[in-house]
């Protein structure tokens, strides 16, 4: 498993940014497509709302890869 840190900016990141953003779509459309077809896990449960708010300390999962969300520095 591919094992990914992302520190956010601000209080959050809505999911489908945060895949974008990480390099593991390769467009917005395309992360709110594998949001809505349940490949996409935050903190071991299927997320299928495509804005979600994905803040520090979450654990976002898709395909092989997991990103750890931490706070900003």
């Amino acid at each position: 498993m591919n094992h990914l840190d992302f520190e956010l900016r601000g209080e959050f990141i809505e999911l489908d940014k945060l895949l974008k953003a990480t390099g593991l779509v390769e467009s917005g459309g395309r992360a709110r497509v594998v949001i809505s077809e349940g490949h996409v896990q935050v903190d071991g449960r299927e997320e299928l709302r495509k804005t979600a708010k994905i803040r520090a300390g979450q654990v976002v999962q898709y395909q092989d890869a997991r990103i750890k969300v931490l706070p900003p520095v």
